[in-house]
């Protein structure tokens, strides 16, 4: 596993945290595995594949039976659904939230699961950390309630951000300026971003105490007493590993809620 191979060099006699020397080495899979018509198939566009095979096998063998009396399964898959429809898509957004809920549900469970893969045995590496996933999907949320709010206003919609009619007149142009930078520009970047860098975080906490903690238990026949630091590091990994189960959920929740309020803020930007 490549976050063992990360640490190869350590020496547990001397470091007492086991890093790689370069942090880039945990998140990068930069060779191709295999190429399909001269593209690249790496690691990463594996697991994006696999997310979304995953995704469409959950929904498609959670709701192909509709029985009155629902087995778990299904009762699971329609309790996420409903939250998603009824708690994000039609709480946030209003009446016209339900047509919201398959791109909402669809964005909710691609994070959810690709932000699993972070604690998923022998994958152990989140997609949502490579920065390319998260820009893409505040891209296309970026896309949705700018021509959600074109549909709704017409070309009204950016005269009403770059010259707000709620504020007095003298403050309009600075407003203005403020909203268009902020709506425009920065709550994409800001969406991407939230969610790259607390899976980042996440699981480079995770690489450096469970791993390192490893490092120091196993060359207990080598540095005796010292290698009581390890079990203090591979607790402390777990605790990390507890809290980044409640980050996962959290953070494709968070990306998903925000995405509808952007979206309820185009269509009723009086609100």
């Amino acid at each position: 596993m490549e976050l063992i191979l990360a640490t190869a060099a350590c020496d547990p006699s001397v470091d007492i945290i086991c890093a790689p020397a370069n942090v880039n080495e945990l998140f990068e899979f930069r060779e191709a595995i295999f190429t399909i018509a001269g593209f690249p198939v790496t690691r990463t566009v594996i697991l994006i594949l696999s997310i979304a095979l995953i995704v469409s096998a959950f929904l498609f063998f959670g709701l192909r039976k509709k029985s009155i009396v629902p087995t778990k399964f299904q009762a699971a898959v329609e309790a996420i659904i409903l939250f998603v429809r009824d708690g994000v898509a039609k709480e946030i957004i209003g009446e016209h939230g339900a047509k919201y809920a398959p791109w909402l549900l669809s964005i909710f469970l691609f994070i959810l699961v690709g932000n699993m893969f972070e604690v998923t045995p022998f994958i152990n590496f989140p997609v949502t950390s490579r920065m390319a996933l998260p820009v893409l999907l505040a891209v296309i949320t970026w896309v949705v309630f700018v021509f959600a709010g074109i549909k709704r206003q017409g070309f009204g919609y950016f005269l009403g951000i770059i010259w707000p009619s709620t504020v007095p007149i003298f403050l309009r142009p600075l407003v203005g300026l403020i909203e268009f930078f902020s709506i425009l520009i920065l709550r994409p970047l800001t969406l991407a971003i939230r969610l790259f860098a607390n899976l980042v975080a996440g699981h480079l906490m995770l690489v450096l105490l469970i791993v390192s903690g490893w490092v120091f238990i196993s060359s207990v026949g080598d540095i005796g007493a010292r290698a009581g630091i390890g079990v203090a590091w591979f607790v402390m990994g777990l605790g990390i590993f507890v809290f980044e189960l409640v980050v996962i959920v959290l953070q494709a929740y968070i990306f998903t809620l925000l995405s509808a309020v952007y979206v309820q803020t185009s269509l009723y930007p009086e609100h």
